[in-house]
C-alpha cells in the first residue's frame, strides 16, 4: 500500500455530521528566510495576527494576512507546538497553512538571557523620555522581547 500522501491525511469523511471531502486537518507550514521550522498536519493554527489573533480549523475560508508579534500555537490531537513571531505573512486555505514569518522562533532557540537585556534597554528607553528616542521602536522592541520571553519560559509546548 503506497504512503498516504498531504491530501490523503487533510481530507477524509469529513467531521461527524460534516460532507464527505471536507478537510479534516490543516498542512501548516512556516518558514522564514533562513531556515523551515514547521512542516505538519495540525487540528488547529492560531495566529498573530496584525490586528488581532486568528483561529484557524480545517475547512476555513481562504484568505491572506499579515501578521504582527506574537505567539503562534498549533495542536495535532493533544499535543501543542508554539514559536514566538514577529511580522510576516499567512496564506490560510481549506486545508492548508502557510506562514512566511520575517522572524519565528522554538522555544528553544531562544536565548532568554539577550532577550531579558532587550526587554531592559526597551523599558529603560521608553522610560527615559530622552528626546532623541524613537518611541515606536522602542515599543516594537519590548514587544517582541516579551513575547521571546513568554514562549521560552513555557518551554514551547502545553505538557
Amino acid at each position: 500500500m503506497a504512503a498516504p500522501t498531504a491530501h490523503a491525511e487533510t481530507h477524509g469523511t469529513g467531521r461527524p455530521g460534516g460532507a464527505p471531502g471536507l478537510p479534516v486537518a490543516i498542512r501548516l507550514e512556516i518558514v522564514t528566510p533562513s531556515s523551515r521550522l514547521v512542516s505538519e498536519i495540525v487540528d488547529e493554527v492560531i495566529l498573530p495576527g496584525s490586528l488581532g489573533y486568528l483561529g484557524v480549523l480545517p475547512g476555513h475560508a481562504p484568505l491572506l494576512t499579515s501578521l504582527g508579534i506574537g505567539r503562534v500555537t498549533y495542536r495535532r490531537g493533544p499535543d501543542r507546538g508554539e514559536l514566538a513571531l514577529a511580522g510576516g505573512f499567512a496564506e490560510v486555505l481549506p486545508d492548508r497553512v502557510t506562514v512566511l514569518a520575517d522572524i519565528a522562533e522554538r522555544a528553544e532557540a531562544i536565548d532568554r538571557e539577550r532577550a531579558g537585556r532587550a526587554r531592559d534597554r526597551a523599558l529603560k528607553r521608553l522610560r527615559g523620555g530622552e528626546r532623541n528616542t524613537d518611541f515606536e521602536r522602542a515599543q516594537i522592541t519590548l514587544q517582541k522581547a516579551l513575547i521571546r520571553l513568554s514562549v521560552a519560559g513555557r518551554g514551547g509546548h502545553d505538557e
